[in-house]
């Protein structure tokens, strides 16, 4: 437990007593937060117990609120190895692998990244909501590869959360992916803009959808082909740039173009027959390959200390890197260098 202690300026006089105490801790805890605090009895004015979140300041009144610590996870920890880009107080830049749930779920109770998160940050995890967590501002599919940014504190977690709700559009992040795609993209780079919503044939996947369906979310990708493979193969590396961030976006926006990603088990089905037509070295290497060849490859936001721009880079993994090479794509060294 720790108490804090303030005194209402003039200026403060006449605030309701969450609002006030949300500044005066200066955003370290959120002001919903605050609010339960309130609410559950830790707050008192002039020495009394407060009345409520709403109770109204005069000038000169003593306020203490009592923080309890953090209560434990509820993800237990598990010693999971992590590749960590980057790290410090307030949040921690991760380099997933694919396999990975990034969180607990039906089906994925334990051997997520936040498990290993929980362990591996321990004490400098100060609570998000009351609770020693890692604060989860977006995630990437189980089979998708690469960066992730996860906050430590409350204060982090607002920040980041407020720059992703964004998409971009404020010039605060940034989010690049590469991946690997059947056929050659015609024209080689373009803008894919169509809503997404779930599909009515399979409720697990996404379909572009009319704007105007009651579930359709606006969905903006830009694509960029970088590399092509040779005639026979037809495979091709594409750079992918999103303007806004749905379930399964680039995966469905670029089967939408006809040209859904190798090794995509929910959205390449119609395009099976093309690792059969390959010859037997490379149609190996095709076969083998279990995921998406999707990875998260670039990343960059700012820091919610001090508002440095943060920019990291992640090397395509080994495995897209051997399936592009079975396809003859030809890869450009940024992409081989993290």
């Amino acid at each position: 437990m720790e108490t804090r202690r303030f005194t209402v300026e003039t200026a403060a006089a006449g605030t309701r007593l969450d609002v006030f105490l949300a500044e005066a801790l200066g955003g370290e805890i959120s002001r919903s937060r605050v609010k339960s605090l309130v609410e559950a009895g830790h707050a008192r004015v002039g020495g009394r117990p407060a009345s409520g979140a709403k109770q109204k300041l005069a000038e000169g009144d003593g306020v203490e609120i009592v923080l309890p610590a953090p209560e434990d996870p509820l993800p237990r920890p598990e010693a999971i190895p992590l590749s960590i880009v980057y790290e410090d107080s307030a949040l921690i830049v991760v380099d997933k692998p694919a396999g990975l749930v990034v969180h607990p779920g039906a089906g994925n109770p334990d051997g997520t990244l936040v498990n290993a998160l929980v362990a591996h940050c321990g004490p400098s995890l100060t609570g998000i909501g009351g609770v020693r967590r890692p604060g989860i501002v977006h995630r990437i599919d189980k089979d998708t590869s690469g960066l992730l940014v996860v906050a430590k504190t409350e204060a982090a977690h607002r920040s980041l959360s407020g720059q992703f709700a964004e998409h971009g559009r404020d010039g605060r992040l940034s989010r690049g992916y590469l991946a690997v795609v059947w056929g050659e993209p015609r024209p080689l780079s373009g803008i894919v803009d169509a809503a997404l919503g779930r599909s009515t044939a399979n409720r697990i996947k996404r379909a572009v959808v009319p704007e105007g369906r009651s579930d359709a979310r606006h969905a903006v990708t830009h694509y960029r082909t970088l590399a092509c493979g040779t005639a026979a193969a037809e495979a091709a590396l594409v750079s992918c740039r999103l303007e806004t961030g749905r379930t399964h976006q680039i995966r469905v926006h670029m089967a939408h173009l006809g040209h859904p990603l190798v090794g995509d088990p929910l959205y390449g089905a119609g395009v099976r027959t093309k690792a059969a037509k390959l010859e037997p070295a490379p149609r190996a290497v095709v076969e083998a390959f279990s995921r998406q060849a999707l990875h998260a490859a670039e990343l960059g936001f700012r820091h919610p200390d001090d508002d440095r721009a943060l920019n990291f880079r992640s090397a395509l993994p080994p495995d897209m890197t051997a399936l592009a090479a079975a396809l003859a794509i030809d890869l450009p060294e940024n992409v081989t260098a993290g």
